[in-house]
């Protein structure tokens, strides 16, 4: 039995939030679902959500890992990367655009001296990422694809966060 949505129960649900969203402006903001990261053993980290959903990272054995799941850097280009295609797919279904290819993939560039504290001038974090999207349908011209692809690029979330400097609030609680 298929649980998936077809295109037009996805164009739907869309047009169906922004009414809500639209009459209930109040009711669009809300606290994200937490993501709460325990570590297991030497650098794997097990991270547990809603729903029973969890992962699991571990960093490459160069800086102490075992290198038995991915890192959290690869989480977020994957992140990034099912993002954009969930939001390319949703706004192909709101333009009635039978997709027969989409597939985004993410890769980035880092200088490993930031995370280990080498220079106060190096980031931490990647120094850019970059996105290749190919996509295809036998019902649309190039500049209709390319319009969706962009619409959804300035609208996914992970990608919003990546390029703008959201707040970060940290907070330790010890023993």
């Amino acid at each position: 039995m298929s649980t998936s949505m077809s295109q037009s129960e996805i164009a739907q649900a869309i047009s169906r939030s922004r009414q809500y969203l639209s009459d209930s402006p109040e009711k669009a903001r809300s606290r994200d679902s937490k993501a709460t990261a325990v570590l297991e053993e030497g650098l794997r980290v097990r991270v547990d959500g809603p729903r029973g959903w969890s992962l699991v990272t571990d960093m490459a054995p160069g800086v102490g890992g075992k290198g038995t799941a991915p890192t959290p850097g690869w989480m977020l280009r994957s992140a990034s990367a099912a993002c954009l295609v969930s939001l390319i797919a949703m706004r192909a279904a709101e333009k009635g655009v039978d997709l027969s290819l989409l597939e985004v993939e993410v890769d980035s560039e880092s200088d490993n001296r930031g995370m280990l504290g080498l220079g106060d001038q190096v980031p931490a974090g990647p120094l850019g990422l970059r996105t290749v999207v190919r996509v295809a349908a036998k019902d649309a011209d190039e500049t209709a694809l390319r319009d969706i692809v962009r619409w959804a690029d300035e609208h996914s979330p992970v990608d919003d966060a990546v390029r703008r400097a959201v707040p970060v609030e940290l907070v330790v609680v010890t023993g």
